[in-house]
């Protein structure tokens, strides 16, 4: 044992060492390459001075292929926990600069024990992924590993909020980690996932373009821009490292710590009765027109901020985190300039899937109802429509947080019953006075119902449309509806953002629940 100056002397050097993860050579590469290192992620993300590590001298136990002779302090993998905004939370930081980021037994083990600590506190995890998948040298125990944090991913949702950032590599099994977590951000231009790599595309096709001419890239496979346009993978994409770190950090605060806590409610300048005159002609008089829904949504929000999530994918549906009052609030709407607001699988699957998390961590849900219906045709029902669309309904009947739901024009068929509508528990439900809600619409409905009637009458267009205009005062309008207590209440456009505030503060002591189960099963 030596003096008490060479003990700390020899305490600092491995500090030291750890904190340069592959060596300063390896790190330059990082930074040449646009990427921040493992640990400049981390001091990004957390509170100054409240990050603290934990299994900074970890390594690798493997003897095979020469790697005893190959060992870093840290293992790849830097992990520990600090304060977000004030608020505790947990991280793993893959560190590309160690054997590229892959994973071992012992990386393994980090993450899972830094899972188990946020678990057992009850505070959120976000993973930072830069990793070129498996440690080749370690076999099957790298498998084994990935199978414990698969494990975890599981155990935790629904428990505490799971965030992932895609920030390098993350190809093979690893993709799988992030994809059972709650959100997925990525790296414009440095990061991508995919299963199968560009080699072995090239491979099997004995190509190295597409049709097009493109080159078979692991951008082109899985970059930020394949997943958030196409693959609906990614729910946000940053600029760059420090982008996406805020990005993070913007997504976290709707979040409460976990699963029994409420979201935190923060203090609001923007009057709770506000009205905004351009909702009064935000929804076209036209009811075959186009319009922006977010031109409905912003001027009801606090400060007009929404943080909309999965922007690029599925249009036709609108989902993301607003507040009214202070309070947060998930937001799904239809968006009736794309595909004329109709549900179809993918904008079924994404605002399902948003619903489910909002209930599972205590976060209101307000939904702005425009559609005319799911979306027909062949391909549709080959695709799978019945099965996809179902999982949205299955969401909202399941949920028991408070659901307010806003009809700005149209609410057909069986979609009018799948958005939120009072049927499946919706609690407050108002709609505009320009609200049609009905099976179909009426010029539809009067084609089938009156198809004799019109075809005999002496003047059959003159006859169609009285009688597309009484069917349309009889059965669309929205007193029908609200003479059978369906709606709660017409409201003129402009009070939308008061008559919102109003029903969450109702509601903020609503308790609901559902019969006892091990679990649903949902239609996947």
């Amino acid at each position: 044992m030596g003096s008490i100056d060479a003990i700390r002397k020899e305490l600092e050097k491995r500090r030291s060492e750890a904190s340069l993860g592959g060596g300063q050579e390896r790190i330059d590469k990082q930074h040449r390459d646009g990427k921040l290192t493992a640990r400049e992620r981390i001091d990004l993300l957390f509170d100054p001075g409240t990050f603290v590590e934990l299994d900074r001298f970890v390594t690798h136990r493997c003897t095979d292929f020469g790697m005893e002779k190959k060992k870093f302090f840290g293992d790849g993998v830097v992990t520990g926990y600090g304060k977000i905004e004030g608020r505790l939370a947990f991280v793993f930081s893959q560190d590309f600069t160690v054997f590229g980021g892959a994973l071992g037994m012992a990386f393994a083990e980090k993450i899972c024990k830094v899972m188990d600590l946020a678990m057992k506190t009850g505070a959120p995890m976000v993973g930072l992924n830069d990793s070129g998948g498996a440690r080749i040298q370690e076999g099957v125990e790298s498998l084994a590993g990935y199978a414990y944090i698969f494990l975890r991913n599981v155990l935790s949702s629904g428990v505490i909020p799971q965030i992932s950032a895609i920030m390098g590599p993350c190809a093979g099994g690893a993709v799988y980690s992030p994809a059972m977590t709650d959100f997925i951000l990525m790296t414009k231009g440095t990061s991508y996932m995919h299963i199968t790599g560009p080699d072995v595309i090239r491979a099997a096709l004995g190509k190295t373009e597409t049709p097009d001419g493109k080159p078979i890239t692991s951008e082109l496979l899985g970059g930020a821009k394949v997943h958030m346009g196409k693959s609906g993978v990614a729910h946000f994409a940053g600029e760059s490292d420090e982008d996406t770190i805020h990005l993070i950090k913007e997504l976290i605060r709707f979040f409460p710590q976990n699963n029994r806590e409420k979201p935190p409610i923060i203090e609001c300048a923007d009057d709770p009765n506000r009205m905004d005159e351009s909702l009064e002609t935000a929804v076209p008089e036209d009811s075959k027109k186009a319009y922006d829904m977010k031109k409905v949504i912003l001027p009801t929000v606090d400060n007009s901020y929404f943080l909309e999530v999965q922007k690029d994918w599925a249009k036709n549906i609108i989902v993301g985190f607003a507040r009214y009052n202070g309070m947060p609030v998930g937001i799904v709407a239809n968006q009736p300039n794309w595909l004329a607001g109709s549900l179809d699988p993918d904008s079924s699957v994404k605002a399902g899937r948003f619903v489910r998390f909002c209930d599972c961590f205590n976060i209101p849900i307000v939904t702005f109802v425009d559609v005319p219906g799911f979306l027909p045709g062949m391909d549709m029902e080959e695709r799978g429509i019945i099965r996809h669309g179902s999982k949205l309904l299955y969401a909202f009947c399941e949920a028991t947080v408070p659901k307010i739901t806003i009809i700005t024009r149209k609410g057909y068929g069986g979609a009018y019953d799948v958005m939120s509508s009072k049927h499946i528990r919706g609690d407050i439900n108002y709609c505009y006075p320009t609200a049609e809600i009905a099976v179909m619409g009426a010029e539809g409905a009067v084609n089938i119902i009156f198809r004799n009637e019109i075809k005999e009458g002496k003047d059959p267009k003159e006859a169609r449309q009285q009688l597309v205009a009484e069917y349309h005062e009889k059965f669309a309008s929205p007193y029908k509806a609200a003479e059978l207590g369906y709606v709660d209440e017409i409201i003129e456009p402009e009070e939308t953002r008061p008559k919102i505030i109003q029903a969450l503060d109702i509601l903020k002591t609503k308790v609901d629940t559902n019969p006892w189960r091990k679990h649903g099963n949902i239609p996947l």
